[in-house]
């Protein structure tokens, strides 16, 4: 037993429950990201437009398939949450996950970017329906043990914030290459054959990444045995602590707004942004206007995790969401101003990357707070009830999205009415600015701060210090 469990805590990569990690076993955790995030640009912001545009599915029938996706996450994320938190084998509680989830991925994001010409119709619905029911289910089996995982890795407050910042540096690698892909998809006279052949890169980049991150990843096997015996309880427990009630809330709002900018770019590129306001073709102006929001979320991360330790966690986070959301509301107004779009989104990259360095740093506290009110750990039935308010508020924004321009009259590759452009610019700019400012007046309330966490660390390692396992070793 004593082999197994050093085997699971430590490997070449380094060791799991550390203080300090090394940067070998955070670019072991960060390297699936890398896949995920080839195809990822693509489906935040290209799938509703390509089921739209190529394939010709109807926006309210393609929204509402994306909804009822998010609706199985109502039961899949909770289930995978819990079960991975009581799940012992000799891979861990949370790599046996990660290792069924791996082949799935990839099929199921290649079924998704490439339905068989022959389909149509009824048909093609039903195969976009299993396709994204295949990919979600198998990336809630990856996303919420990994997640879990990563939260595990270190109880260090603010080497939390440097290991989820770094994590979302190295994902850099995989947004550069994301955006290639846009530009390559934008760009193709035939976009179903290349969608086929980017999704086969992708596909296979994320089964062979998650396969070999997953061997070499360390695990808490001392956190094994320790989860709840009853998934009520456990949700119970969530809505019993009040840091994770009110960032739930949080991300719920923020998520329903920041959705609108993967659903709806593309549309605003094709139908609102005057023509003789774009420099050049189409193909290269969206990844580009891409690129100017994706790259300052990663270039400014140092700046984040640093600023973190000065200022707060919490105080930073606030700041970020008000900032964001005020961004937002410029794009209303300088949709016909070329160069202050170039602006807006370079503003809107960098204030978007405190939320991605900052938030899993925040839940894993939060986590950690729930540990010292029942003295277990759940981490999978937190990451789960947090992913899915996320999701659930991406679906909502996605039906709400496909039901609007079903109503005000959209029709694929034609010039739009008044009344359709002025609906696409009130859901890309109003909604998240509104959405923003709401998040950043209830975050106002958020109260675990780095002196409570401290206190909280202390009384559960002293319960460790006298549990009967350590006592007897």
């Amino acid at each position: 037993m004593t082999d197994a469990r050093n085997n699971l805590n430590e490997t070449k990569a380094g060791k799991a429950g550390e203080e300090s990690l090394t940067l070998t076993l955070i670019w072991t955790y960060a390297a699936p990201g890398v896949g995920f995030r080839l195809m990822g640009l693509l489906f935040a912001t290209y799938l509703m437009k390509f089921a739209t545009d190529v394939l010709l599915i109807a926006p309210a029938v393609m929204g509402s398939l994306i909804a009822a996706s998010r609706l199985w996450d109502a039961i899949s994320d909770p289930m995978a949450g819990y079960l991975s938190d009581r799940t012992r084998s000799r891979f861990g509680r949370r790599r046996i996950w990660l290792y069924c989830s791996a082949i799935p991925m990839g099929l199921g994001l290649i079924m998704l970017w490439s339905p068989p010409t022959m389909l149509e119709g009824v048909q093609l619905v039903i195969w976009m329906a299993l396709a994204l029911w295949i990919y979600e289910t198998a990336s809630t089996a990856f996303f919420v043990p990994h997640g879990a995982l990563g939260a595990e890795l270190t109880p260090n407050y603010h080497e939390r914030t440097r290991f989820f910042g770094y994590v979302h540096m190295i994902g850099a690698i995989g947004s550069l290459g994301g955006l290639v892909f846009v530009y390559i998809l934008g760009d193709a006279e035939n976009k179903r054959a290349m969608a086929f052949t980017l999704s086969m890169i992708a596909g296979i980049s994320v089964t062979s990444l998650v396969l070999i991150s997953t061997y070499y990843l360390p695990e808490r096997a001392d956190f094994q045995g320790r989860a709840v015996s009853n998934p009520f309880k456990s949700l119970a427990d969530i809505v019993r602590n009040p840091h994770a009630l009110l960032l739930l809330v949080v991300i719920g709002i923020e998520t329903f707004g920041a959705a609108s900018i993967g659903l709806l770019v593309p549309y605003m590129v094709d139908y609102v942004i005057p023509e003789d306001q774009i420099p050049f073709s189409k193909a290269i102006y969206f990844p580009a206007l891409l690129a100017t929001y994706t790259i300052p979320q990663f270039l400014f991360a140092p700046i984040w995790i640093r600023l973190g330790k000065i200022v707060g966690k919490k105080r930073l986070w606030g700041w970020s969401l008000w900032a964001t959301g005020g961004v937002f509301l410029g794009f209303y107004f300088s949709l016909d101003m070329p160069v202050l779009i170039w602006i807006l989104s370079f503003m809107l990259g960098v204030f978007s990357g405190v939320g991605a360095v900052v938030y899993p740093s925040i839940q894993a506290d939060v986590i950690d707070y729930d540990e010292y009110l029942t003295g277990e750990r759940k981490e999978g039935v937190y990451l789960a009830a947090l992913n899915l308010v996320r999701k659930s508020a991406g679906s909502v924004t996605a039906f709400v999205t496909g039901i609007v321009l079903q109503v005000v009259g959209f029709e694929p590759n034609v010039e739009q009415s008044e009344a359709t452009k002025e609906a696409l610019r009130a859901l890309f700019a109003l909604l998240p600015a509104a959405c923003y400012a709401f998040g950043a007046i209830a975050f106002v309330r958020f109260k675990l701060s780095e002196d409570e966490h401290a206190r909280v660390r202390q009384v559960i390692d002293n319960r460790r210090d006298v549990s009967p396992e350590n006592t007897s070793s």
